[in-house]
C-alpha cells in the first residue's frame, strides 16, 4: 500500500493478483490494511487539503500531466500485469493506457483554461434604489479528501488514476484509493506512478494514498471516515447502495457518486430494420461481445418491431453469436454471476442463440434471448443487467408498445436509436421519452465505446448512477467534487485569484452577467 507517499504492507488477509484465462496465481502477494490504514491515509489527506486546494492552477495541471508521463513510462510493465490479472488482451488494454493518459491530460487542460472555477461578479450598485446592491462573487471550491474506488472492468481507465482520481485532483481534492482485489499488481504500479509525480512537482504527500482491503470492511471505513468529503465508485448496484447507505448514515453524510448497472437499451424502428436487418444483428453482436460484454455500456436489451426485418436481424446476430469463441471473465466471481444471470434468463424467456460451450475455466459464453413486450412489462426481473455478453430481445407489436417499452424502463447509461427516413415521426417522439432515462442518447452506432471529451456524459437516472445530474467521464467530471461558495464584500486584497480584480488568473469570468475575459 501507498500511505502519504510512503509504502507499507497490511496485517490482515493476504490476496494474489490471479490469471482469469489461466488460474494461475500471480506474485507479489498482498495483505489488506485495515482501520489504522485508513485512518492514516484519512488523516495524511486532511493534513495535505489546504495545501492542494491552495496549488496555483499551472502547478496542479503539471502533476496531472506528469502522472500520464509516469504511466507512460511504465508503459508494457503494466499492461503485461494488467493483462495477467484481467486476461483482457493487450491491444485492449494498450488503448485503455492511452484513454487513461489522454483524460489526465484533458483534466490539466481544463484546470489551466479555467472554467471549473465558475467564477461570477456581481459588482456593488451603492446607488440603486429603492436598496444598493453589495459587492457578490462567486467561485467553486473543492469538497475536500474523496475516496475513490477501483473498478474491476477497467484496471487502469477506471481504477487508480482513472476518471474518478483524475477528476477530483484536478478539482484540487486529495485522494484516497481502495485498488480492486482482482487487479492489485497493476494497482500498485500505477500508485508508483501516481506518487513519482507529485514528488516531481512539490505536491503534498498527502496528495494521493491507495489501500487494499476488505469492501464490507475497510471500504465502509473508509466511506465513514469523517474527514473524506465524497466518494467516486464503479461496480455493481448493491456495493454501490451500500455505499450510498453507509454515506447517508454518517453524522454528515457526503454525496456518493456511484456508477452502478445499466442495459443500454436500443430501439430498432421499422425502416431501419427493413432496410438493414441482418446488417444491423451483425454490428449488434460486434457491441455486445466486446470485451466479453464487460462494458458498462453493453447493448443488453433490444427493442424492436416484429416482422421480417427482426427476424433477418435475429438470424444474423445468431449466426455472429454462434462463431463467437468463449473468453475469460475478469474473475470467477463475475464469471459465475454471469452464468447464473444466463440460466435464469432461460426460464423466463426463449433462447435465440448461445456461443459455443467451452471447459476453458471462466469464460463467458455470449447468449441472445426474446421475449414479448408484454411479459417484459410484467416481469420486472427482465429489466435487470445481467454483467456480460447477454442480451434480451423485446419484440413489440408496433410503435406504440415500442414507446410503452421505453416509457417502463429504469434509468440508463445510454439509450440508442436506429431509425431511417420514414422513422422519423416515430424518433422524435422516442427522443422525447429517452432524454427523461438516459444520460447519453446515440443515433445509428453502438454504446460500447465513451469518448473523453468536453460533451460527453457518462451518467444517467438511477439506478444507472447515485446522481442524474454528474458525469463519471468528460470535462464536468470535476464538478462532483466542487461546490459554489459566494463571497460578499470580502476586501479586495482577501479575495482568491479566481474572483480578484484584473483577473489575475486570465480566465473567463461572468461579471455582472456577461461572460469576459476583464
Amino acid at each position: 500500500m501507498t500511505v502519504a507517499g510512503a509504502t507499507r504492507r497490511g496485517a490482515g488477509e493476504t490476496v494474489h493478483g490471479r490469471n482469469p484465462a489461466t488460474g494461475e496465481t500471480l506474485s507479489p502477494a498482498y495483505r489488506y490494511g485495515g482501520a489504522a490504514d485508513v485512518a492514516d491515509a484519512c488523516a495524511a489527506a486532511e493534513d495535505a487539503v489546504d495545501l492542494v486546494r491552495a496549488t496555483p492552477k499551472d502547478r496542479r495541471a503539471r502533476f496531472l500531466e506528469a502522472v500520464a508521463e509516469h504511466l507512460e513510462a511504465l508503459g508494457e510493465t503494466v499492461i503485461d500485469r494488467a493483462a495477467a490479472e484481467s486476461g483482457l488482451p493487450v491491444v485492449r488494454l494498450t488503448g485503455e493506457l492511452s484513454r487513461t493518459t489522454g483524460q489526465l491530460r484533458l483534466f490539466a487542460d481544463v484546470v489551466r483554461e479555467g472554467s471549473w472555477a465558475d467564477a461570477h461578479l456581481d459588482p456593488a450598485l451603492p446607488h440603486r434604489t429603492p436598496l444598493p446592491r453589495p459587492d457578490i462573487r462567486r467561485r467553486a471550491v473543492p469538497l475536500g479528501p474523496v475516496a475513490v474506488f477501483g473498478a474491476s472492468n477497467f484496471p487502469l481507465a477506471f481504477s487508480v488514476a482513472g476518471g474518478d482520481t483524475a477528476s477530483a485532483l484536478a478539482a484540487g481534492c486529495p485522494v484516497v484509493v481502495k485498488a480492486h482485489d482482482a487487479h492489485p499488481g497493476t494497482s500498485e504500479y500505477v500508485a508508483r506512478a501516481v506518487v513519482a509525480a507529485a514528488d516531481a512537482t512539490g505536491m503534498p504527500p498527502g496528495v494521493f494514498s491507495l489501500l487494499y482491503g476488505y469492501g464490507p470492511g475497510l471500504g465502509t471505513a473508509l466511506v465513514t471516515d469523517p474527514r473524506i468529503a465524497a466518494v467516486g465508485f464503479t461496480g455493481s448496484r448493491s456495493a454501490g447502495t451500500a455505499l450510498m447507505r453507509a454515506a447517508a448514515g454518517r453524522r454528515v453524510p457526503i454525496p456518493v457518486y456511484a456508477e452502478m448497472s445499466a442495459v443500454n437499451p436500443v430501439f430498432l424502428l421499422a425502416g431501419a430494420l427493413t432496410a438493414r436487418g441482418a446488417e444491423l444483428g451483425r454490428a449488434f453482436v460486434d457491441s455486445l461481445t466486446l470485451g466479453v460484454g464487460q462494458f458498462c455500456t453493453n447493448p443488453g436489451l433490444i427493442v424492436a418491431e416484429n416482422g421480417p426485418g427482426l427476424d433477418a436481424f435475429l438470424a444474423a446476430a445468431a449466426d455472429a453469436i454462434a462463431a463467437t469463441e468463449p473468453a475469460p471473465m475478469l474473475t470467477p466471481a463475475i464469471a459465475r454471476n454471469y452464468a447464473a444471470g444466463v440460466e435464469a434468463l432461460t426460464t423466463v424467456a426463449t433462447e435465440i442463440a448461445r456461443g459455443p460451450a467451452t471447459d476453458a475455466p471462466n469464460a463467458g459464453r455470449a447468449a441472445l434471448f426474446a421475449v414479448d413486450a408484454g411479459t417484459f412489462l410484467s416481469e420486472p426481473t427482465l429489466h435487470d443487467e445481467v454483467f456480460g455478453a447477454s442480451a434480451l430481445v423485446v419484440r413489440c407489436a408496433d410503435a406504440t408498445e415500442t414507446e410503452r417499452v421505453a416509457r417502463a424502463l429504469e434509468g440508463q447509461l445510454t439509450a440508442t436509436v436506429h431509425a431511417d427516413d420514414s422513422d422519423r415521426q416515430t424518433a422524435g417522439r422516442l427522443l422525447g421519452i429517452l432524454e427523461r432515462t438516459a444520460g447519453r442518447i446515440l443515433f445509428d452506432g453502438w454504446p460500447t465505446g465513451v469518448e473523453v471529451g468536453h460533451a460527453m456524459v457518462h451518467g444517467g437516472p438511477y439506478p444507472a448512477t447515485s446522481d442524474g445530474r454528474s458525469t463519471s467521464v468528460g470535462a464536468r467530471a470535476m464538478d462532483r467534487f466542487l461546490r459554489p461558495v459566494a463571497y460578499q464584500n470580502v476586501p479586495a486584497d482577501l479575495l482568491p485569484s479566481a474572483i480578484a480584480d484584473g483577473n489575475p488568473d486570465g480566465i473567463v469570468r461572468r461579471v455582472d452577467g456577461r461572460f469576459t475575459r476583464d
